[in-house]
């Protein structure tokens, strides 16, 4: 939005995110109306400054932004009175909502002023669902507009494992305001008839229209026989108006909202860890979730749509950071070694990703696999081991260890950690922590009994795996060289004893312990 210049006393004060400044016409006295005189005159008004300070505080607060583009009449009528009284005595719920709506408001304004649509209609989360974006109601509708499925998949918004779009931001906004512009157009470009079809679908609010005129009587809302839900809905939404327009009228403090962008919508074009997104913006993962409340799982959806919502401080930094992640590096990946008796469904439920998933990244177009060989399976990264495990470890971490007549107990002594008990039976890390469901990470307590199984030792050093020299080239990263030899970054770093952080460098030669399955 174009920054609106207001001149005054003679100097220039710019203004962002404004349409207008004044709440009501300018003064046509000559001591308060911001005047620029001839320059030949020599004249010029002045503006207190208490005036001046009042005006720039009311451009800086969304809520003036948005009462000084209200387009509704409010009319006489016993609803609208007794949901005006309702708010002026619940001054509590608008403080409630008014925290909800910061970091969203914003941006639906926007949306609406882009569209040329009345501000009033970013009133209607309130009414909707207490610009609550997880609500869900009764008739399975959801998210800050209240979308029914059937609304968002005329829409276009997308619902499935992965996320719910009627809870996403973007996309949920997005959607209402099409529904409205297509009511809008259905319904004689009538503003009343477009929020009562919103709320309880077109084809009530054109029955009533045609019984009304089919019995020669008035066809304005306030004559139509509609549900008692639609009744209400209007003339709360007309009272809901008239109070924010109003509020120092009405004796309500309405919490300021700034002015100026919350969140960013960015696109990220393809499927991304959302702890990954997290650090890639500098922002704790629960601030993350809680802007893009319809995301379902530990990733966006791998079918799009490919955004995210961060904080609009951030997005600038997050936009850098992306750019430099390789497409391949966006989620992690486990190499997982089919069992006899596995499926593809019975995989994706162990790793928490989708039959669908699996699939694609393994280039299998039906659901046939075969025992021995190896999958490469999407992971989340929420568990802070996980990215770094192996697939028979994650596994672990979900299976108890089962009892065996190869298994030997060691006893955990003074001084002991992972690494020394496995340098003194021989064993590494990893099968320590697989066999005793542990992360690497793990404190060990005195006296703690550790199991062994070294049959499982000697068959991991079977005749049938391979050892291979990578020398690396230009270009090459570490998730580069796993993903092109069906290997993990795990693997990588510990066949060739690197610290996680490793910069590889071209003409360095790696090891890579190849399986012949």
């Amino acid at each position: 939005m174009k920054a609106n210049l207001f001149i005054i006393a003679g100097s220039m004060l710019a203004v962002a995110g404004c349409q207008t400044l004044y709440t009501s016409e300018p003064s046509s006295d000559s001591t308060t109306q911001t005047v620029t005189s001839n320059a030949k005159s020599k004249k010029s008004a002045t503006v207190s400054l208490d005036q001046i300070e009042e005006q720039v505080a009311e451009v800086n607060n969304l809520w003036f932004r948005i009462s000084n583009q209200m387009r509704f009449p409010i009319v006489e009528n016993t609803l609208v009175d007794h949901y005006r009284q309702w708010y002026i005595d619940n001054p509590r719920h608008l403080e409630i909502v008014t925290q909800r709506a910061k970091p969203y408001l914003y941006y639906i304004v926007e949306q609406l002023e882009q569209r040329n649509l009345p501000l009033e209609l970013a009133l209607l989360p309130i009414i909707e669902s207490g610009f609550d974006p997880l609500a869900y109601s009764p008739s399975h509708a959801s998210g800050l507009w209240q979308l029914t499925s059937p609304t968002a998949i005329s829409f276009g918004v997308k619902t499935n494992w992965w996320s719910d779009g009627r809870r996403d931001i973007a996309s949920s906004t997005k959607a209402a305001l099409d529904l409205m512009e297509y009511l809008y157009a259905k319904m004689d470009h009538n503003w009343l008839y477009t929020i009562a079809a919103y709320n309880s679908g077109e084809g009530r609010i054109f029955n009533a229209i045609k019984h009304n005129q089919a019995r020669g009587k008035s066809t304005d809302f306030w004559s139509l026989s509609v549900p008692r839900e639609t009744a209400h809905y209007v003339p709360q939404l007309l009272a809901l108006a008239d109070v924010i327009k109003h509020a120092d009228k009405y004796g309500i403090n309405l919490i300021a909202i700034d002015n100026s962008p919350q969140i960013e919508v960015v696109n990220i074009e393809s499927q991304l860890d959302i702890n990954l997104a997290a650090d890639l913006a500098q922002i704790d993962i629960n601030d993350l979730k809680a802007i893009n409340p319809g995301l379902k799982r530990w990733a966006t959806a791998p079918q799009g749509p490919h955004q995210l919502i961060v904080p609009s401080d951030k997005a600038a930094t997050f936009k850098r950071a992306l750019a430099t992640i390789e497409p391949n590096s966006r989620i992690n990946w486990v190499r997982y070694k089919i069992k006899s008796g596995d499926s593809i469904s019975e995989i994706a439920d162990q790793f928490e990703t989708t039959a669908t998933l699996i699939r694609s990244s393994n280039g299998i177009k039906g659901n046939n696999i075969i025992a021995g060989r190896f999958l490469i399976i999407p992971v989340a990264a929420k568990d802070p081991d996980l990215a770094t495990m192996i697939a028979d470890q994650v596994l672990a971490r979900r299976t108890v260890v089962k009892s065996s007549p190869n298994k030997q107990v060691y006893t955990v002594k003074s001084g002991d950690s992972l690494w020394k008990i496995a340098q003194s039976q021989q064993v590494n890390v990893a099968q320590l922590v697989k066999w005793n469901n542990l992360k690497k990470k793990s404190t060990l307590t005195i006296g703690k009994s550790l199991v062994i199984f070294p049959n499982e030792v000697a068959n991991s050093n079977a005749s049938n795996e391979k050892t291979v020299n990578y020398r690396v080239k230009s270009g090459d990263s570490l998730s580069r060289i796993a993903l092109k030899y069906k290997v993990t970054v795990a693997e990588l770093i510990e066949w060739n004893s690197l610290q996680s952080s490793s910069l590889i460098q071209p003409g360095q030669i790696l090891k890579l312990i190849m399986t012949n399955s």
